[in-house]
């Protein structure tokens, strides 16, 4: 049995006993005689632990005395430590004093020795720079490059040694005089060897310059040794390849600049410690001063050419070179990232040089893009059918040129001209806008030709309406859309920028390392204004933080104000007809009446007339509105819902849309209509008892028709009820709650004193 178990810290009872059980070794044996044996067992490891204890116990007693006599006699050996270390103590502190001035007079002496050897090796190499300074010149009379370089290097470290001499800037001169002599000397062979590429001899001239610190100079001649060479190459391929075109001839330039790298690399790497700056600065120094520049270039190639897709076609041909050249860049890379920094980021500059100013016009570019493209969407016709026809099919052609642009922005700038792109988008939508105001005039001014002709031909006007009013929503859907893709793009292209990357994960963006953010390293490539760089910056910032904003906010603004004038629009087109019964309402002689025909009393009582011919006009028109606007919108249509969400319809509150936007047009007019009604009602100048009834009784009739459509009449139009019902003795305690406008308008049309 194992009883390591008991040991342990977390030892569970439950699971040592099924434990137990379930490792039972003899099946026959019962479970009970199981539980006995292991009782028993138990019960013999508890004795034999207790004797154990005991024996412990027993042992540690008689050792008891033993311990209590040595711990007295560490007791007092450590007692008399102490004081013998009291005694050095107090020894060491005697030494201290009596020496200290012994130990100050050491150190000067030292200090004293320190400065005489330190002038005496100054003499010494003041002596062999007088030395060496007659022998040189006999040296460079022997033409012995090796002999004048050692006689040099050995002036140099002399001359560390004479800083504080009062002629040290005359010995710089003089010695700075000798080395380009040295160079002078060496230039022909230097320039041979390194158009021969020949390894031995170049690794001759550098140790030589490196000894006497000239290998600045040194780089200087290698550069220009096949810069010279890779300039004649390009003036030869424009001269050679003239007839094609510039991307042919660009695509095997930077071919030719790409093998170069390769091949010199491998050759420097044989010669020079540290060969990746040195190639990098060949390849922006002959991108530097190509003749004629890369610009000249594009700009000849981009006449008679649009802009943007000409150069979107040539930077697709660079991009694909610097992705070529950063790949050999990493390949070729050593732990000595951050210095190849400088290097490597002045390569990548000058590749993109040529499209710097052309990004630097990118908004206007972009704007006369956009505004080409609108020009060619057409929006206008002389019938209305068609002219709504045009508008419901330029929105996907409106978006598509949207989002054409933003495929332009990726890859024209990288991402980097987002920020003149929604400039540009703002300008471009609002000038769609502007143009739909305009279509919409012409159908206002076409649908009034047909506002006073049969009524069949105003519902035309109407289903006309609410197919523009689909077109709005269809605009801020789609405008939604884009809002996503917009901002997506940004996170995509140049989100990930905002996070400074690290040379462990990402060796191969080490363009974007540096003193300044990722962002800004990745957009200087093709932005040059810092202004523009903190701008972009700052903007993917604030578009990072939370949840992420619209980037079309103001342009949906325009969409929500253009849903809301086409809404307003076919309002007018459904209301014109009740508008027309109403007009004339103030003016009628029915007001000033004090009989009806001249026969009947003011006497008669209420329920005895009948509505006037008006307001039966009024409500039979109303009563037909739910017939007449179903058709148009009792189908699924997001569309509409969307564009009636954000372009209110007159008189509605803003508040959710139903789910039937019948019903929410019918209480729109309905609404209208009292609106209207309440307002001519106070324009009437004088009301006759008799003339008082009949409007109570048109008043009646109207909410009763409201009642059938489900509809409450307007707080103004019972108040107006209630003071026409109100007699002159009751009207001061009944106008007391209402608006004054109101009570006063109403008592001067019936006579009555307040």
């Amino acid at each position: 049995m194992d009883y390591s178990k008991f040991l342990e810290h977390n030892f569970d009872v439950k699971e040592w006993v099924n434990n137990a059980f379930r490792t039972q070794k003899e099946p026959n044996v019962s479970k009970d005689q199981y539980a006995t044996t292991l009782v028993m067992k138990l019960q013999m490891f508890i004795q034999e632990v207790n004797n154990v204890i005991e024996e412990a116990s027993q042992q540690a007693i008689q050792n008891l005395p033993r311990v209590m006599r040595e711990l007295d006699a560490v007791k007092q050996e450590a007692s008399l430590l102490q004081d013998q270390m009291k005694s050095v103590k107090h020894d060491i502190q005697k030494v201290e004093h009596d020496t200290a001035q012994s130990m100050q007079m050491l150190l000067k002496l030292d200090v004293i020795k320190s400065r005489m050897s330190s002038a005496a090796e100054a003499l010494q190499e003041a002596d062999n720079w007088t030395t060496l300074s007659t022998d040189v010149e006999d040296v460079f009379h022997s033409q012995d490059v090796a002999d004048i370089t050692t006689k040099l290097s050995r002036m140099q470290n002399c001359l560390q040694m004479l800083v504080d001499t009062p002629d040290y800037a005359d010995r710089c001169q003089h010695l700075e005089k000798l080395k380009n002599r040295l160079e002078a000397m060496l230039s022909p062979q230097l320039i041979s060897a390194f158009n021969n590429q020949s390894i031995e001899a170049a690794r001759n001239y550098t140790k030589m310059f490196a000894d006497i610190d000239r290998l600045p100079q040194l780089y200087k001649y290698y550069h220009k040794c096949h810069k010279t060479s890779l300039l004649a190459d390009w003036k030869d391929l424009l001269q050679s390849k003239g007839d094609n075109t510039l991307k042919e001839w660009l695509t095997e330039y930077y071919d030719q600049l790409l093998s170069t790298w390769h091949a010199q690399m491998k050759w420097c790497q044989q010669v020079f410690s540290d060969p990746l700056p040195i190639v990098c600065e060949l390849i922006t120094e002959t991108l530097a001063t190509l003749d004629p520049p890369l610009a000249s270039c594009f700009a000849t190639y981009l006449q008679g050419k649009e802009p943007l897709l000409a150069l979107i076609e040539i930077k697709q041909i660079t991009d694909r070179f610097s992705h070529s050249l950063e790949q050999a860049v990493d390949a070729a890379m050593d732990s000595n990232i951050s210095e190849h920094f400088s290097s490597m980021e002045k390569m990548l500059m000058s590749i993109y040089a040529p499209y710097r100013g052309y990004i630097a016009k990118y908004k206007s570019l972009e704007e006369i893009s956009l505004a080409n493209s609108l020009n060619k969407i057409a929006l206008d016709h002389e019938d209305v059918f068609e002219t709504v026809q045009l508008l419901a099919a330029s929105v996907n052609k409106l978006f598509a040129v949207a989002k054409d642009a933003d495929d332009r922005c990726q890859q024209l700038t990288n991402g980097s001209g987002y920020c003149f792109l929604l400039i540009s988008l703002q300008s471009y939508f609002q000038s769609y806008c502007k143009e739909f105001r305009r279509v919409l005039t012409n159908i206002k001014e076409k649908s009034k030709t047909t506002q006073f002709t049969e009524e069949d031909e105003e519902w035309a006007n109407f289903q006309q309406s609410l197919r523009i009013i689909q077109t709005c929503g269809e605009l801020i859907m789609h405008l939604d859309d884009l809002d996503t893709v917009i901002i997506s793009s940004i996170l995509h292209t140049i989100g990930k920028y905002v996070v400074p990357l690290t040379p462990e994960k990402e060796i191969s963006r080490h363009r974007f390392w540096g003193t300044h953010s990722s962002l800004q390293s990745h957009a200087s490539l093709l932005l040059s204004s810092r202004v523009d760089l903190d701008d972009l910056e700052q903007f993917v910032i604030n578009l990072e933080k939370g949840e992420t904003p619209s980037v079309v906010s103001e342009i949906k603004k325009d969409f929500c104000k253009l849903s809301e004038e086409v809404h307003k629009f076919a309002f007018e087109i459904v209301f014109g007809p009740l508008k027309r019964y109403l007009v004339d309402l103030s003016s009628m002689e029915m007001w000033t009446s004090r009989s009806a025909g001249g026969a009947l009393t003011s006497d008669l009582p209420t329920f005895s007339l009948s509505p006037q011919e008006y307001i039966t006009k009024i409500g039979q028109y109303m009563m037909t509105l739910p017939q007449h606007l179903e058709p148009f919108t009792m189908q699924d249509n997001p569309a509409v819902l969307v564009a009636l969400k954000h372009g209110r319809l007159p008189y509605t509150d803003e508040t959710d849309v139903p789910e039937h936007t019948a019903d929410l047009w019918l209480e729109s007019i309905a609404r209208g209509t009292m609106h209207f009604y309440a307002e001519e009602i106070l324009k009437i100048h004088e009301l006759s008892p008799h003339a008082t009834k009949q409007l109570i009784t048109d008043i009646d009739y109207l909410c009763n028709v409201l009642d059938d459509l489900g509809l409450r009449a307007s707080d103004n139009i019972i108040h107006i009820e209630e003071l026409l019902k109100a007699t002159p003795d009751d009207y001061p305690d009944v106008s007391e709650q209402m608006p004054q406008r109101m009570t006063h308008a109403i008592s001067s049309m019936r006579n009555i004193d307040l």
